[in-house]
């Protein structure tokens, strides 16, 4: 926070921040007593009892905003930071807090920093506590791999045990709030957040963004090793016009609602205490002042009654984007459609819309003492359903025994193993023999322990601390009786040569060289937009330099985004994609390069051959005039392919697998029915392995297009050798339905093509029709 103070106003955080409050239980409770057969009595008697206690909790918010003041209501909606040296509260900061004039604070860690600011809080006229928060992205301590890595795993399972451990150690530090996950659809790779998300599917993305609000929050956040989730930005934001961070968002309702909603919804009905909105604006509505986001769709249609909050100043930037005159305009602007808490500076002090110009315009009518109640009790149900109430401080011995224990470690190696794709690996390249003599690890990554981390580290994170093992490490303590060489060839942004010459020696030297290559943690992340997503500076040159030995080799990559990597693709003996696999993961990458865990990870996003395919996704629309590489006048490229790199759900194994016998249990249903697809997998190998089932629809004669294929369901199964299961995937209105141009959801009679294989590109197919 502290750097954050010396900011202009338009100047943009080094990340962002998303922010968002309080799932209302009595929502929950209704949704679950609305729906389905007779509830078996144990489980009834769990919807009673949240039933009376979200009526007690409400009854306590209500008599305390009774008692509130005009500018205590407005402290509950400001989010300040830590003023004092060192990310210390600062005096200024315990002051506001004793007065009751500010509701949460970002950007402040330490157990001790937040009792101490919690002390100040109930020493307010009112006591109420404040509730501390954090970007918790991909870890707090123990780091896992990047979103977009645990992403391609595709195992929500093993997703929302990451984020159960990362509340673990965050809230043993007194954090109870973070603002993730990123649920962002992204199918522009220039944009640097899409390695906080989970791709370009909706599905998929939708089944990430359920699981990790489960792994934050369980069953209650008021638990002292859970926290709130937040959700975020909502909405649309990951595609901007370009790839350019924070650019205008244009799309047609119906593709808002069917492509990019999709997770955020899910993330909602999940139970998310918190929904932030977003910097972009939609269809030319700023998302922090857009009333259809934040009421039509997100309270009125979903139902949600939690906390929404701004993302980082994004009410004041109301103001730069002109949709708002001054401040006192974007805070009513702002408040009017729903924005609850405003993540901004408060000093200096005319950075802060809400407390500057709340008072006033309330007293001159701009807006209501209901609209202002109801921010309040959003932001007060947040903290009662988060335990701040009952359970203020958070005992500082938990956090010595809650950090970096081997579980939690183990488990991050797990992960980052679970989440690597294999790209290539012609002639069986890989695995490596464990009895391998020597080997040559060279590349800007292969011992960088900062850019293996990848970007969004949390406030205070030391590299020391994290204890991260280092791709060098890794292959050293895979082969302890073996001569392991580094050398580095150039550094991460790889603009100066002169240490080939070393690398080169080390390959020439070595029986084989593992060359470590991709992007510094800078390139990814917010406001980290590329133009060119090819390897940085004479990265390419390097590993050529490294193949024109004739020795063999292979590369893996550490990224934040699909990369433009043609020539590895076609002259790489082996190529695994690692993204950037966190704390473990140079005993993750050692773990799959020799063998002893099979990659099983499949890709989240389409990899493009070129920038000139950007935006690239697998679910697109069809067109009347379809691709033939062979004639022109079809919709192509006259230079390249139209296919990807590597497409959406691609990921090779040490062993093959077979996708057979694609059964359905109805080849005909009503617009109300439904059927299952089941399919046989076989690991046809002589090692055990995994692999992602996927089934895919495409449905004609609809009234408007649906894509030439989508996702709506997969499975990842571990197989022996020789072993077959049985894959079965149920497809009722949910999975066969969409919305039209009018915004409604509903089951269109037509047909159906059916596709269950392991990527989006071919499988076993199979028809059916809905009437």
């Amino acid at each position: 926070m502290a750097d954050r103070v010396a900011r202009t106003v338009l100047a943009k955080p080094r990340r962002s921040i998303g922010v968002a409050v309080g799932v209302a239980v009595f929502v929950v409770v209704f949704a679950l007593l609305a729906t389905g057969p007779a509830t078996p009595a144990p489980a009834a008697r769990t919807i009673r009892a949240r039933a009376v206690g979200a009526q007690q909790i409400n009854a306590k918010v209500d008599a305390l905003i009774s008692r509130m003041t005009v500018g205590e209501k407005f402290g509950q909606l400001e989010m300040s930071g830590p003023t004092g040296p060192g990310g210390t509260p600062g005096d200024l900061l315990l002051r506001e807090a004793r007065e009751g004039l500010v509701g949460s604070v970002l950007d402040m860690v330490g157990v001790a920093n937040i009792n101490r600011l919690q002390q100040a809080a109930l020493q307010s006229r009112l006591h109420i506590p404040i509730i501390a928060s954090l970007d918790v992205i991909h870890g707090y301590k123990t780091m896992f791999p990047v979103p977009i890595a645990e992403a391609s795993s595709w195992d929500p399972a093993a997703v929302s045990g990451d984020e159960a451990i990362s509340a673990d150690e965050a809230t043993a530090d007194g954090l109870k709030w973070t603002f993730n996950p990123m649920v962002d659809i992204g199918r522009d790779p220039r944009w640097g957040r899409v390695v906080e998300g989970a791709g370009e599917d909706p599905y998929l993305g939708a089944e990430i963004a359920a699981a990790k609000v489960r792994g934050y929050q369980g069953t209650d956040y008021s638990a002292q090793d859970k926290m709130a989730a937040t959700v975020k930005h909502f909405a649309g934001y990951g595609a901007p016009v370009a790839g350019r961070e924070y650019n205008t968002v244009d799309m047609s309702d119906q593709q808002l609602r069917n492509d990019y909603l999709p997770p955020y919804k899910a993330a909602v009905q999940a139970g998310a205490a918190t929904v932030m909105s977003a910097f972009n604006s939609l269809n030319g509505v700023p998302a922090s002042a857009n009333p259809y986001l934040l009421q039509t769709i997100l309270r009125q249609e979903w139902g949600f009654a939690g906390t929404v909050v701004s993302d980082y100043q994004a009410i004041q930037e109301l103001i730069a984007f002109g949709f708002a005159s001054d401040q006192a305009d974007a805070a009513r602007l702002a408040l009017s459609a729903g924005v609850d808490i405003e993540m901004a500076v408060q000093i200096p002090s005319q950075y802060s819309t809400y407390a500057n110009a709340g008072p006033q315009l309330l007293a001159a009518g701009r807006i209501t003492t209901n609209q202002l109640n109801n921010a309040v009790r959003h932001v007060l149900r947040l903290k009662y359903l988060a335990g701040m109430f009952d359970h203020p401080y958070t005992d500082p011995t938990r956090v010595t025994g809650a950090e970096l224990t081997p579980a939690h470690l183990a488990a991050a190696r797990t992960m980052a193993a679970h989440s690597m794709v294999l790209l290539e690996n012609h002639n069986r390249a890989l695995p490596l023999g464990t009895g391998t003599s020597s080997v040559a690890v060279v590349g800007p990554l292969a011992d960088n322990r900062r850019d293996q981390l990848g970007p969004d580290q949390p406030i205070g994170y030391s590299v020391d601390q994290g204890k991260v093992v280092s791709v060098v490490d890794g292959i050293k303590a895979a082969l302890p009786h073996a001569t392991v060489a580094y050398a580095q060839g150039c550094d991460a942004n790889c603009n100066s040569s002169s240490g080939f010459g070393a690398a080169v020696s080390a390959a020439q030297s070595a029986a084989v060289t593992v060359v470590v290559l991709g992007e510094p943690a800078a390139d990814s992340g917010e406001a980290s937009s590329r133009s060119d997503i090819g390897l940085p500076g004479q990265q390419l040159a390097l590993v050529q330099a490294i193949a024109q030995t004739g020795k063999p080799y292979v590369v893996v990559l550490m990224n934040g985004r699909p990369l433009t990597i043609s020539w590895l693709a076609e002259h790489a003996p082996a190529l695994l994609e690692a993204w950037y696999p966190g704390t473990e993961g140079g005993d993750a990458v050692a773990d799959v390069l020799f063998g002893k865990v099979d990659p099983g990870g499949k890709l989240p996003m389409s990899f493009p051959r070129n920038v000139g395919q950007i935006p690239i996704s697998y679910n697109e629309l069809p067109t009347g005039r379809p691709y033939d590489p062979a004639a022109k006048y079809t919709s192509r490229y006259l230079d390249i392919p139209n296919t990807p790199q590597y497409p959406f759900g691609y990921g090779l194994s040490y062993t093959p697998f077979s996708v057979s016998n694609l059964r359905l249990s109805s080849t005909s249903v009503p617009v109300n029915g439904s059927l299952t697809a089941s399919a046989d997998v076989s690991n046809t190998g002589s090692v055990a392995g995994d692999d992602v089932v996927q089934l895919y629809l495409h449905e004609s004669d609809t009234s408007i297009l649906q894509p030439v294929r989508r996702l709506e369901g997969f499975q990842r199964v571990t197989l022996a050798p020789g072993q077959t299961q049985t894959v079965t995937f149920p497809l009722n209105g949910q999975r066969l339905g969409f919305y039209d141009a009018q915004g409604r959801f509903g089951v269109q009679p037509g047909p159906f093509d059916v596709w269950v294989g392991d990527s989006s590109v071919g499988g076993q197919s199979s028809h059916f029709s809905v009437g």
